[in-house]
């Protein structure tokens, strides 16, 4: 069959390469269009009850992740001259297109009780310049005797200072993100710089849109340089510009068909989807140099052009078809899971490496027929010297020390199984980013002096209209007072913001602004001040000042639901979960759960989840990968001999990859379970090409094993080390990204694939000899 279809490519050679042409010049014009995604919480299926919880906050109290902090630390900030250039930094962030409000120390108000009307209004703290020092003091004392804004706008024990810049939600998920936040990060620094104060900057906003940004540069970068790095391999291998041409014409067409499906199945380029185009380049290689190497072998035996490309069809295109099966499986698997970006990885993945397969298929061959015949030079690396030393080597090992082989192999399975009972499950929100990375150093400077800025959410529900009214409400307010000052003895949480802290710092405007008074109302008439203050935020002119706006959104229109804020540390998917049950165990001994609902929610929450699905999925997606793989390798085989044969070599690198993982430090974590399936899918080419040539010389050398392995290990091992060199090198690329998964991706998968390389040349061969049993000749 394979024949007849190398024929039948060679034939009409010019309709199919005008058909590759074309459909590639749509998807060019498709791929022009793929956009960057700037959504955050994809990891978890959009039918999770945790999932649909943050929506519905997000419906009713309005985005959680919205605010890039701004933060400094200077015992000067209240002289003039700087306080003014404070102010103006604060109002010029305001005037930013696409900034919905700032809050900072500049825009504190103070609430004073009107003596005629007994009721509270708010004003303005400080002036929007100070013209003395004799202003400034007045106001900063002021300030310092509100402890409503200790540890949310300043820290006294550190001095060191926070602005909050609020942006707008339909901002923060389109592309104008990236340069309302080049803006608010411009002015900082400028601020910086002037004052010759260090700025440090955090907050989702800024973390999603750094990322995004990166995603799109490394992807160009990495994909330039496998590209780069694929010639100069190929060049060196087959001495020749035309055959360079051709493959890295093959890898090229792959990646823009790649970026052309993702935009024709809606995707948009993620973390990991931005993986997919150089990894098509290192997978496609293998392709062309498998081609290539049969190509020049079928030459240097036929020595006619067409009759070494139906060969090379015909011996090739079954074992690159499945090599690229078994490759698409280890990435396709990824679309069995619940988590959308990985299901996204996993379709585009899987249908383009499939994809290069036709590519290979059909422009190799077509393209080979319409070059000149290759010359002496062109196949001089069929006899490498070096090559031959190391596969006689290996047939050495192979035939005389199988005891060695077997001893080392147990010994390096025991010593994976004791580095994998080392390994420890761990995420965090910044968990890609270098430790030296600033984002990494900013936030850990706002978590040191305000216990961080990542957005925990409680909601307190009533379940019933008008929950919070009036005096009906002093109780609750108390639990709630009880479970914030509960979360403020966390040293990981910030003291939380709720309707208790605005209360409070009402009541002690309402007492003159005496410290001593910031406090909840214990009696019946402050209940009464506490009804007609909640009334006040109907109040169209007082909502205009920061507190109110504040204030106003933390309660919903009926009165019925409440949201306490809190901002904590990045503290990983292992200690969260802990901290989590901690605070429901909390606050059911505070709510009495058939009078209240309590729900946690918020990007804390939908990261841990969302870490959770990813990891999970990829556990499953080894499994289905494994079997999957070994149903393909029984359907090409038919043989259950030869499939543990198989196997095995494959199985020992990824224990060994894991085992190096634990004794090395490296958690288990999203990025570095990709590694695994990835692994596999790559590595079990080799399996296939060694095993296929084995099968197709068995007959030819009468069912001698011994003459058939001999010539299998020489026979393919040649373009067996020259792609494994490649798709290593090609996976080290990976290691210079500024992202830690992406750099676990390279070196683990390189480490896998070095791993498996050995174990398919030196164990595999081994394994076929122990199972297939030399009958003994008869003898007369």
């Amino acid at each position: 069959m394979w024949q007849k279809l190398g024929e039948i490519v060679l034939r009409y050679r010019l309709a199919l390469l005008l058909i590759v042409l074309g459909a590639t010049a749509f998807m060019t014009y498709e791929a022009s269009k793929v956009k960057l995604s700037y959504e955050f919480v994809r990891a978890i299926p959009t039918d999770n009850p945790l999932y649909q919880q943050y929506l519905a906050f997000k419906q009713k109290f309005g985005e959680d992740g919205n605010m890039l902090a701004i933060g400094f630390q200077t015992d000067q900030i209240f002289q003039k001259d700087k306080f003014n250039a404070f102010a103006k930094l604060h109002q010029e962030l305001k005037k930013i297109n696409g900034v919905e409000d700032v809050l900072s120390v500049a825009s504190a108000i103070n609430l004073i009780k009107n003596d005629s009307t007994e009721k509270l209004f708010a004003a303005p703290i400080f002036p929007l310049q100070a013209e003395s020092q004799a202003q400034l003091d007045s106001a900063k004392n002021i300030f310092l005797n509100l402890p409503f804004y200790r540890g949310l706008l300043y820290n006294p024990e550190t001095h060191t200072f926070l602005l909050g810049v609020k942006i707008q939600r339909q901002i923060m998920e389109s592309k104008a993100r990236e340069t309302v936040v080049k803006q608010i990060t411009d002015l900082a620094y400028a601020f910086g710089t002037k004052e010759n104060l260090e700025i440090h900057l955090s907050g989702l906003p800024l973390i999603r849109t750094d990322i995004a940004v990166r995603i799109a540069n490394e992807m160009k970068w990495f994909l330039f340089g496998s590209i780069i790095f694929s010639a100069f391999i190929l060049l060196l291998f087959f001495r020749s510009v035309s055959t360079m041409i051709l493959s890295l014409s093959v890898v090229i067409i792959g990646v823009i068909w790649s970026m052309g499906v993702m935009h024709l199945l809606g995707y948009k380029i993620t973390l990991l989807t931005a993986l997919i185009p150089p990894l098509i380049v290192v997978i496609g290689i293998p392709n062309c140099i498998y081609f290539l190497n049969k190509y020049h072998t079928s030459w240097l035996t036929k020595e006619n052009k067409n009759a070494a490309l139906v060969e090379m069809v015909s011996r090739m295109g079954i074992v690159t078809l499945f090599c690229n099966i078994a490759a698409a499986i280890g990435f396709a698997v990824f679309a069995l899971t619940k988590s959308a970006v990985l299901k996204e990885f996993g379709v585009v993945a899987g249908i383009n490496i499939m994809v290069i397969f036709f590519i290979s298929f059909i422009l190799i061959p077509v393209s080979l027929s319409y070059l000149p015949a290759p010359k002496s030079r062109h196949v001089k690396y069929l006899e490498s010297k070096w090559l031959d030393a190391v596969l006689t080597r290996i047939e050495l090992w192979v035939f005389n020390h199988k005891k060695t082989i077997y001893t080392v192999t147990v010994l390096a399975i025991i010593f994976s199984v004791l580095g994998i009972m080392r390994l420890k499950s761990e995420g965090f929100i910044v968990d890609d980013l270098p430790k030296t990375d600033k984002i990494y150093s900013d936030l850990k400077f706002f978590e040191k002096n305000f216990k961080g800025i990542m957005p925990l959410e409680i909601l307190i529900d009533t379940k019933k209209k008008y929950g919070f009214s009036g005096t009906r409400a002093l109780d609750i307010f108390q639990k709630m007072d009880s479970l914030s000052t509960y979360i403020a003895s966390k040293p990981e949480m910030a003291r939380p913001l709720s309707l208790v802290e605005g209360l409070k710092f009402a009541k002690q405007g309402f007492f003159d602004g005496d410290t001593n008074n910031y406090a909840l109302p214990t009696n019946f008439v402050e209940g009464a001040f506490l009804s007609d203050y909640l009334k006040t935020k109907k109040d169209t002119a007082a909502s205009k000042n920061s507190f109110q706006k504040l204030m106003a959104a933390f309660m919903d229109s009926n009165k019925q639901v409440t949201r306490v804020s809190v901002n904590m540390a990045d503290v990983g998917s292992k200690r969260l979960p802990e901290i989590l049950t901690d605070l429901k165990a909390k606050s059911n001994q505070l709510f009495d759960s058939t009078k209240f609902n309590i729900q946690f929610t918020g990007t804390s929450i939908t990261f841990l989840e969302g870490s959770r699905f990813i990891i999970n999925g990829l556990k499953e997606s080894i499994m289905w990968a494994f079997l999957l793989i070994a149903l393909c390798m029984l359907y090409l085989f038919r043989s259950f001999r030869i499939l543990i044969c198989s196997l095995i070599p494959n199985l020992i690198p990824l224990l060994i990859t894991a085992g190096i993982m634990g004794w090395v430090g490296v958690r288990i974590k999203p990025s570095t379970v990709l590694v695994f399936s990835v692994a596999l899918g790559i590595a079990i080419d080799i399996t296939i090409r060694f095993l296929v040539n084995y099968k197709q010389e068995l007959p030819v050398r009468n069912n001698d094993i011994k003459s058939t392995v001999l010539q299998t290990i020489h026979h393919t091992g040649i373009s067996i080390i020259y792609t494994s060199l490649v798709l290593i090198a090609g996976f080290i690329i990976f290691v210079f990204s500024g992202f830690g998964g992406t750099k676990a991706l390279g070196w683990l998968t390189s480490l896998t694939l070095l791993s498996a390389t050995v174990t398919n040349l030196v164990l595999l061969p081994i394994l076929l000899l122990s199972v297939h049993k030399v009958k003994p000749k008869k003898t007369a």
